[in-house]
């Protein structure tokens, strides 16, 4: 990169270095696989690739833990298969693409249009089950594929030995059910099974199982034990049938609408293992069983689907966020199995779901080691012990659309009730003077509470909401709110960004002046606004100007919620779960020169004293993980500046102590081999 950019003019080369630095600022996906349902899988080594709708390949490497997107990651694919170090991956309407390296780069084989319902691999023969076309073979890798004789429709695809078994559908001529060719498609015979729509095929030793899909005359699952001269229905006898695999003598079946069931007796008896889920596909590594789902995402069992987890938090609309420590908490909706509140220990890195379950979350708050979360209909519950546990308060009822604090109170806003405030953790609740509206959001600022509402504006109270006063934007819902100092920022729907800097008297509207706005947050002088549609911006001159910060989504989402904690910003998306970026790269700690200097060094901030902020300059003289950390007096963390691995040069961090005392504090340089400490005074 940097030989191609030397043979440019240097004023083209400034130019495309800001373009470079600014591609280079990426929102990533915390965890999981987000958008689209979970379709096929295919396993090879220890990594796991999965096949969705709508967003491409993705792949694991621990057991469904993290995934990770493949740059295939936009189109439907319904198929994949392993054959050594090659990937196979069949779409919807383009045909196959082969990946060589681990899914790291694509190219679209001969095959390149067409939908390709299944792919099976046997020896070095691929076989691709496609529609309209039936099914075709390539024994070179994908350079080239012949069509076989079977040359209608094909849903599944299965491989015994020298057997190859293809499910068909059984319109609209009446050919369908299970095929087989015993000389690699060369010809093709109807096996017993003639009469049904056979959508899923699995092997279990000799044995050949036959899952059927019909919506008006369900048939559940077929077994033959003799290559399907003869098949016997199981007692699985009235589902439709849309995926089947085989773990040793067990066998599972994905039963549309309704979950899994299991069979360790040659389809005797099923058991139901996972409840409540559209499952669309298996896979098996080991003594692992994945299922991918409609809208859940991939859940695996380890013991024969006696229990299933969650592999991520996936396909979630993100109503809120809340950090606790080192904790962040994601309130979720609409989806009653898997909303609620869940919990990352790892900065995104993975979420587990907190035993508030089965409720649509709309606010969260922290007040010391409490953490509060508003549900849709079922008032506030609270847990003390990080969601291990959760206690519905006082207030039982109705749906809360925000929550805050103010001083050791917790205030609520409520659907078409207004605000209720507690001052006792929630055992009871008293219902303000503002008691008639919706109210969105909520922020305070020393002792002033205010409210933005659905459809009256904003509206301000000083003693504790025994009062209120309509304060502007009379006419427009509010549906975020946000304080820096003595700011106060709006974000409205269908008009953007509105500022005050005089506790609400007046109020300007800012140059995002056309967006709906449904979340807020600050930090320092940085706003950032999340919205419809429209993914996510920052202003760092109290909303004069605006700056799109799109980079690495790959859909631009609605956002719900947007946090600063743990030197990242998480962004809580509507239907894309939670992403997260690098609070300094995404505000830009500035690279002052890239001259390599000579040793470490730490310099004394400027100003000092200052009020309310500081620019902090330091130099590295090689690559090095660097942290750039503030502390109280006590010794007491108050932010994280730096913490990112930066290449070799001179930097300056700016720190914003509008919201602290007075007095002095501390910062901290360290990497791997310095560390250095020097003092700073904040004076108001």
């Amino acid at each position: 990169m940097k030989k191609l950019i030397y043979t440019f003019l240097f004023a083209l080369v400034l130019h495309l270095m800001f373009d470079i630095n600014t591609c280079k600022a990426q929102w990533v996906q915390c965890d999981g696989i987000y958008g689209g349902s979970v379709r096929s899988f295919a396993v090879s080594g220890n990594n796991l690739f999965a096949g969705t709708s709508g967003y491409g390949v993705y792949y694991s490497t621990n057991n469904g833990a993290n995934w990770t997107q493949t740059s295939l990651n936009n189109k439907d694919v319904y198929s994949i298969a392993a054959l050594g170090n090659n990937i196979f991956a069949g779409t919807s309407g383009a045909g196959i693409f082969l990946s060589t390296n681990n899914g790291t780069t694509w190219i679209q084989t001969a095959m390149n249009s067409g939908t390709v319902n299944a792919i099976a691999v046997s020896g070095n023969n691929i076989f691709a089950g496609t529609s309209p076309s039936g099914v075709f073979i390539s024994t070179n890798n994908g350079t080239s594929w012949t069509q076989t004789t079977l040359n209608t429709e094909v849903y599944t695809l299965a491989i015994n030995g020298s057997n190859i078994f293809a499910g068909k559908s059984n319109y609209p001529n009446g050919s369908g059910g299970v095929w087989r060719s015993t000389n690699n498609g060369t010809s093709w015979s109807q096996t017993g099974l003639n009469t049904q729509n056979v959508r899923s095929l699995t092997i279990s030793g000799n044995n050949v199982f036959a899952g059927t899909f019909d919506y008006s005359n369900p048939s559940g699952v077929y077994l033959s034990t003799n290559n399907g001269t003869n098949w016997t229905q199981t007692a699985l006898n009235n589902q439709s049938v849309g995926s089947l695999a085989a773990l040793g003598n067990n066998v599972f079946a994905a039963v549309n609408y309704i979950g899994v069931y299991l069979s360790t007796n040659n389809g005797v008896s099923w058991t139901q293992v996972l409840n409540n889920q559209s499952v669309n596909s298996f896979a098996v590594s080991g003594n692992n069983i994945f299922a991918g789902t409609s809208g859940s995402g991939v859940y695996l069992s380890v013991n024969i689907g006696t229990n299933w987890t969650q592999t991520a938090l996936n396909n979630q609309i993100i109503q809120s966020l809340a950090p606790l420590g080192n904790n962040i908490f994601a309130g979720t909706s609409g989806n009653n199995l898997v909303s609620g509140v869940w919990l990352s220990t790892d900065n995104g890195t993975s979420w587990a779901q907190t035993t508030l379950s089965n409720k649509d979350v709309y606010s969260l708050v922290t007040l010391g080691n409490n953490i509060f979360a508003g549900t849709s209909g079922n008032g506030v519950f609270l847990s003390t012990n990080n969601g291990t546990n959760w206690t519905q308060t006082a207030l039982i009822s109705g749906a809360i659309l925000s929550l805050a604090t103010i001083g050791n109170n917790i205030v609520a806003g409520t659907w078409n009730s207004g605000v209720y405030i507690s001052t006792n953790n929630g055992l009871n609740w008293m219902q303000t003077a503002l008691n008639n509206l919706s109210v969105y959001s909520l922020a305070t600022i020393g002792n002033n509470i205010f409210a933005g509402t659905y459809g009256s504006g904003i509206y301000f109270s000083a003693n504790n909401g025994t009062n209120w006063t309509q304060i502007g934007l009379n006419n427009l819902s509010v549906y975020s709110l946000a304080t820096t100092g003595n700011n106060i920022f709006a974000g409205t729907w269908n008009s953007g960004v509105y500022l005050s800097t005089n506790n609400g008297l007046n109020w300007t509207q800012t140059a995002l002046n056309n967006k709906n706005v449904r979340a807020l947050t600050a930090g320092g002088n940085n706003i950032f606004a999340g919205t419809d549609s429209n993914g996510v911006y920052l202003s760092t001159n109290n909303g004069t100007n605006w700056i799109n910060k799109n980079q690495g989504f790959n859909v631009i989402s609605t956002i719900g919620a947007l946090l600063i904690s743990n030197n990242y910003i998480f962004s809580g998306t509507y239907g894309n779960s939670v992403w997260r970026r690098s609070y300094t790269e995404i505000i830009g700690i500035k690279n002052i020169s890239t001259e390599i200097p000579m040793g470490f060094l730490l310099d004394q901030n400027y100003p000092n004293p200052f009020n309310p902020s500081t620019n902090i300059r330091y130099s590295i003289p090689k690559n090095e993980f660097v942290k750039l950390v503030v502390f109280d007096a006590l010794g007491r963390k108050v932010e994280t500046l730096v913490s990112e691995k930066q290449s070799a040069g001179t930097y300056e961090a700016r720190f914003d102590g509008a919201s602290l005392t007075s007095g002095v504090y501390l910062y901290r340089l360290t990497t791997d081999g310095f560390s250095e400490t020097k003092k700073m005074i904040l004076i108001k």
